[in-house]
């Protein structure tokens, strides 16, 4: 890459204002405000790459290749594993305090099956709360590039607010005091710089994530020809969502064509983003809540 090329939007730190961009970036990322929906289904695009990065701390990637809960395995089954993933950013940042308990104690009972054993490469536990503090500082990141990406630059002040409020919110849902969150955004750039001395992914659990990244769901081909096209897609989109750390534990390949192919199919879906109706542009975070209460009220499980 260039000195005249511009930096990756999945590469930017948290904190980067919007005048701190060159022109020729600021030229397709529109300034918005704080009524802008932060939760979009084109967010979907980049759930296989967050998952990426949560799992690329050792101890989150072997709690989850080693789970014992078979029913919240993203492997086996990947459409109940979203939408509990989904399920978790929703209440978590719009849930009243009833809805948040509900989902809390479920969490926390499959939470309660996942820790390590003598056999374990690594030690883990799920309720380890520098871990969970790990994959809700993913979320923040992911969702901040979602933002930058489809909607365009938050000023400072929308910047800060969704900082201390939903980023917050999706990294203390469980057993994260809040003084754990880094007091500012320059504090998470920090946090986030120092977390990535500790990334590793090895070969089982690259394995593991090989299909997520990809799109690969188990008992789902099309034939020949359009299965290995949507793959290409996929890991297109999944790569290109990854910050280049991550794509190199991954032993992805990327380059500047690469980057131009992603930016390009980036603004055109922005664009259609842009394009659909509130309910639609929404969907599916916002029938979510609606679904979480009629799990309570019949009694099914909520993850």
């Amino acid at each position: 890459m260039t000195i005249s090329e511009p930096i990756p939007l999945v590469e930017r730190s948290v904190s980067d204002s919007p005048s701190a961009l060159a022109p020729r970036r600021r030229s397709w990322l529109p300034q918005v405000s704080c009524t802008d929906n932060m939760m979009m289904g084109v967010a979907l695009l980049a759930g296989p790459a967050n998952v990426i990065m949560q799992l690329a701390r050792p101890e989150v990637g072997y709690g989850v290749l080693e789970s014992r809960v078979e029913s919240g395995r993203v492997d086996l089954h990947p459409i109940k594993r979203a939408r509990t993933t989904f399920t978790y950013l929703v209440v978590a940042t719009q849930g009243t305090d009833e809805q948040q308990a509900a989902f809390r104690e479920a969490v926390n009972s499959a939470h309660r099956q996942v820790r390590s054993t003598n056999d374990s490469p690594v030690k883990y536990n799920a309720f380890d709360r520098d871990l969970q503090l790990w994959v809700g500082a993913c979320l923040y990141k992911g969702n901040v590039d979602i933002h930058r990406i489809f909607l365009g630059e938050m000023d400072d002040e929308h910047a800060d607010r969704h900082y201390h409020n939903e980023g917050k919110a999706m990294a203390t849902m469980l057993q994260v005091p809040e003084d754990m969150w880094p007091p500012d955004r320059a504090a998470f750039d920090r946090y986030w710089q120092e977390q990535l001395d500790k990334v590793h992914i090895d070969d089982a659990v690259r394995a593991y994530l090989e299909p997520i990244a990809a799109s690969r769901l188990r008992g789902l081909t099309l034939p020949g020809p359009l299965q290995r096209a949507n793959e290409r897609l996929a890991l297109l989109i999944t790569t290109g969502f990854l910050p280049q750390r991550f794509r190199d534990e991954m032993r992805l390949p990327w380059d500047a064509q690469r980057q131009r192919r992603f930016d390009r199919l980036m603004r055109l879906l922005r664009g259609v983003n842009n394009l659909l109706p509130p309910f639609l542009r929404a969907f599916p975070f916002n029938v979510i809540l609606w679904d979480l209460d009629r799990r309570i009220r019949t009694g099914r499980p909520l993850v």
